[in-house]
C-alpha cells in the first residue's frame, strides 16, 4: 500500500466498495454504441455494477443504440444509462462525467473503448486523416481522463481499462497502418498512466484483443483513404491481396471464437482486487504472438523500474 493509499484508508473504513473492491461499481465505458463496447455495457451490467454507455449524438445517429440499451436494462433490471459522450470534445467529456458523479457521487472505472478502425494503403491517407484518427483513438483517452482522473484520485480508488489490440506487438498485416500506429501510441500512453496513477490508489488493465472480423463493426464500419488515385495504384499493384485481407484474418480464427469474451474479460478485471490486476489480458484466438512478445517487453520495463528504484510504481501484476 503506498503512503497516498494508507492516508486515504482511514476515511474509507471497512467500506470495500469505496477502495473499489467491492461488487456495485460505477463504470463508465466509451464507445459503447456497438461491439465490444456495447457488449462490455451489458456483462458489466449483468454483473451487478452500475454502468453509463458513453455514446455520441444519443438523440440521433445513434438514437436506436440507446433506446436497445433502456430496453436492455428494463428486460434484465439491470442498472445502464446512455450518457451522451463524444470522446473528440473536452466539454463532452466533462459533461458526461459530471452527469455520473451528479447521479452516483462516484466513479470507479472508466473502460477506454472508443476507437476507429481505417482500411487502405497507407500512403493514400491524407495527414489530415491520421489526425483525426489520432482524435479519437488516442486524444479521446486523455480527454476522458482528464475528465474522470481529478474525482479518482481524490476518491484514492479506480481503474482504467484500455481496449488495445494485437497489432502493437503481434503480428499486423499491412493496410491497417492508420489504426494501427493509433493502437500503439495509445498503449504507449498506458503504460505511462500505469506506473503515474498507482501511487493513487488507481489500477491500470490493458485488454488485447486480436482480430476478432466478427461480433463487431470494426471492419463493416472501416474508413478508406481519400486520395482516391494513390489508392488505385496500391489496388492495382496488391489485387486480390487487399480485398481478401479480412477473409485471410477470419481465416487465422478458430469458428468458436467469440468477441463476447472480451466483454468477459473486462468484467473479470473489474471484479478483482486492487494492485492484483494483471497490467494485460491477451484474448486473441488467432494467436498472432502479441502475448509472447507482450511478456518479454513487460518484464523488460519491470526489471528497469527495479533498476532506477521505481518499484513502488508496480503492481503484482505489472509483468508475468
Amino acid at each position: 500500500m503506498t503512503n497516498n493509499e494508507s492516508g486515504n484508508a482511514g476515511k474509507e473504513g471497512n467500506a470495500g466498495n469505496a477502495r473499489g473492491d467491492g461488487p456495485g461499481k460505477v463504470v463508465l465505458v466509451t464507445g459503447a454504441s456497438s461491439g465490444i463496447g456495447a457488449l462490455s455495457v451489458r456483462a458489466l451490467a449483468l454483473a451487478g455494477h452500475t454502468v453509463y454507455a458513453g455514446i455520441r449524438q444519443t438523440a440521433t445517429r445513434n438514437a436506436p443504440a440507446a433506446a436497445d440499451l433502456t430496453r436492455y436494462g428494463t428486460d434484465h433490471q439491470v442498472d445502464v444509462h446512455a450518457v451522451e459522450l463524444d470522446v473528440t470534445s473536452q466539454d463532452s467529456a466533462d459533461a458526461a462525467i459530471d452527469r455520473i458523479l451528479a447521479e452516483r457521487g462516484r466513479l470507479d472505472v472508466v473502460v477506454h473503448n472508443a476507437g476507429h478502425m481505417v482500411l487502405g494503403a497507407a500512403e493514400a491517407f491524407t495527414p489530415e486523416q491520421f489526425a483525426d484518427l489520432y482524435d479519437v483513438n488516442v486524444l479521446g483517452t486523455q480527454r476522458v481522463n482528464r475528465a474522470a482522473l481529478p474525482t479518482l484520485r481524490e476518491q484514492g480508488s479506480g481503474l482504467l481499462v484500455w481496449i488495445g489490440s494485437s497489432s502493437t506487438r503481434g503480428g499486423c498485416p499491412p493496410f491497417l497502418a492508420p489504426y494501427f500506429a493509433a493502437k500503439a501510441a495509445m498503449d504507449a500512453l498506458a503504460v505511462s498512466y500505469a506506473a503515474e496513477v498507482l501511487p493513487f490508489g488507481i489500477d491500470t488493465a490493458i485488454v488485447v484483443p486480436g482480430a476478432f472480423t466478427s461480433g463487431t463493426n470494426h471492419f463493416a464500419h472501416a474508413g478508406t483513404p481519400a486520395d482516391t488515385d494513390r489508392a488505385e495504384a496500391y489496388d492495382r499493384r496488391h489485387q486480390p491481396l487487399m480485398s481478401d485481407l479480412g477473409k485471410r484474418l477470419a481465416a487465422l480464427t478458430p469458428p468458436d471464437a467469440d468477441v463476447t469474451e472480451v466483454a468477459e474479460a473486462v468484467t473479470r478485471l473489474v471484479a478483482m482486487r486492487h494492485s492484483t490486476r494483471p497490467l494485460r489480458t491477451h484474448i486473441d484466438p488467432s494467436r498472432d504472438g502479441s502475448e509472447v512478445v507482450s511478456a518479454v517487453a513487460d518484464r523488460i520495463r519491470a526489471d528497469f523500474f527495479h533498476r532506477i528504484g521505481l518499484d513502488n510504481l508496480l503492481t503484482a501484476g505489472s509483468s508475468l
